[in-house]
């Protein structure tokens, strides 16, 4: 058997969206679970979509989450050049478009934009696809000769023929046969001496030996049309390997515009790489045992790409945004410290707070860094909040309940000397035991006058303890004061 090679053919049109980066992990995958190449190729023959600096956005991704090619524009292989725009420059295409020429696997069309569009416009009509109608093919050599020395513009297209079936195979999908009638005859080269993104395509994969084409299923219906090229040329026939469409919740297509549809989106969001390399495998791929976790290095090692489901893939950001949860959870504290300190200093800039252990509070806590700022900014200052708060019905706590007990437990934390956790604990519990008091009777409205949160990273004592005594009982006088007004303007 020879070296499997992969390849990932990105066209630098913008930021890199998923569907994208699950194509470039599963061909990264398929070579490296078995000791293969996987190549990075830039498809940059559509020059009007070209959109400045994406490039280097495929670049930056495919470092961050870990996809290093072992051939590329900055590693030549000796398949090179890697860039299909130079690729160009040295006639690769071309030289293939006039072999083909040569055999009558393709032919010159001069058809303009008008006579193309009228024929669009009646299969729409008619209710048909669109397809040329080999108007060019019979066009004499004096005929073509005359329009080429008389400039007029052309494309070079494909000759498939109308009879019989084109037959081919892929992994997932199993064979399909295609009456070759419905075959377009596409263009392979455009009148701007560019190739088309199909052309190209099949060129380079032979030349640079792609043993396995992965490809999102839309391309199915266009293979018949590659395997015609690769019979035209004598080539053999690359692995197919084509994976499911990624939906939303919804099950409609993932739009671009969804919010959370790239690498940089994603990661903007507060998502981490290793999670989103780990959640995107699983949309079409599951592992035998169901295992939900894991790092690169064990994907290689897992990944069969014959497993790939055929039914489209949901991207349950429910299910993503837990996964994000258990990534942060299972981080070292160093780790976890250089990532929430960012979010940290976003809201608290008192130098009295001990920013780290409240870092360590919320790591149990978030599912997403940038939920962090939420959740701690009380520390800094309270904000406005209902006296609503108050009501719990398990605990049985009231605003009413609040102003009844809060003033009695206040003096007895005035006098209280030393404030830390445990020694609030201690003086708190044998206060409520006291009093023949539930815990949570004192402990909610305590959280919640000290915070004005529903929820907290840690719990009063906690709180307490990080703010001090002296903001601690500043923050239970006010909130009285507060809880007064609100109760008396009700």
């Amino acid at each position: 058997m020879s070296k499997i090679r992969t390849r990932f053919a990105p066209s630098p049109t913008g930021k890199m969206h998923v569907g994208n980066l699950r194509t470039a992990l599963y061909a990264y995958l398929i070579a490296k679970h078995e000791g293969g190449d996987f190549l990075l190729r830039i498809e940059d023959t559509d020059q009007e979509r070209l959109v400045e600096g994406a490039i280097e956005i495929i670049n930056r991704t495919m470092a961050g989450t870990g996809l290093i090619h072992d051939e590329g524009p900055d590693k030549d292989g000796g398949f090179g050049p890697y860039i299909q725009s130079e690729r160009v420059q040295a006639g690769i295409y071309k030289e293939h478009a006039m072999e083909l020429l040569d055999k009558g696997e393709a032919y010159y069309c001069f058809c303009d934009k008008e006579r193309l569009e009228q024929l669009r416009k009646t299969a729409e009509e008619n209710k048909e696809n669109f397809k040329y109608d080999k108007h060019c093919l019979d066009l004499t050599m004096d005929e073509i000769a005359e329009k080429l020395d008389a400039d007029t513009p052309y494309v070079i297209r494909q000759n498939n023929p109308i009879k019989g079936k084109t037959v081919f195979k892929d992994v997932i999908y199993g064979e399909i046969a295609v009456d070759n009638i419905e075959l377009d005859d596409m263009v392979l080269m455009k009148s701007d001496g560019y190739p088309t993104y199909n052309f190209a395509n099949v060129v380079d994969d032979h030349l640079m030996e792609i043993t396995h084409v992965v490809r999102g299923n839309e391309y199915l219906s266009s293979s018949p049309k590659y395997n015609r090229l690769y019979e035209a040329f004598g080539w053999d026939v690359p692995t197919y390997v084509h994976v499911p469409l990624i939906t939303d919740e919804n099950h409609k297509k993932l739009s671009k515009r969804s919010g959370h549809s790239s690498y940089e989106d994603l990661i903007d969001e507060g998502f981490l790489k290793d999670a989103i390399v780990n959640f995107i495998a699983l949309l079409g791929w599951s592992p035998t045992d169901n295992r939900e976790i894991f790092t690169l290095e064990e994907l290689v090692e897992a990944f069969d790409y014959k497993h790939i489901n055929k039914a489209p893939a949901v991207f349950d950001m429910k299910k993503f945004t837990w996964m994000n949860g258990e990534y942060i959870k299972n981080m070292d504290e160093a780790t976890f410290l250089s990532y929430a300190m960012k979010e940290i200093d976003k809201v608290l800039f008192s130098d009295h707070l001990d920013k780290k252990t409240i870092a360590l509070l919320t790591q149990p806590r978030i599912e997403k860094f940038n939920e962090i700022p939420g959740m701690i900014d009380f520390f800094e200052k309270v904000s406005d909040y209902n006296v609503d708060m108050y009501n719990h019905k398990r605990m049985k706590t009231s605003p009413q309940t609040a102003l009844e007990d809060l003033p009695l437990l206040l003096p007895v934390l005035e006098a209280h000397e030393t404030w830390t956790i445990e020694s609030l604990h201690d003086l708190v519990m044998a206060y409520v035991e006291e009093k023949g008091m539930k815990n949570g009777r004192i402990l909610w409205p305590l959280r919640t006058i000290l915070s004005g949160k529903e929820s907290t990273p840690g719990g009063a004592f906690d709180i307490a303890a990080i703010l001090g005594k002296e903001e601690s009982l500043k923050r239970i006088r006010t909130g009285l004061e507060k809880l007064k007004n609100d109760l008396n303007n009700l």
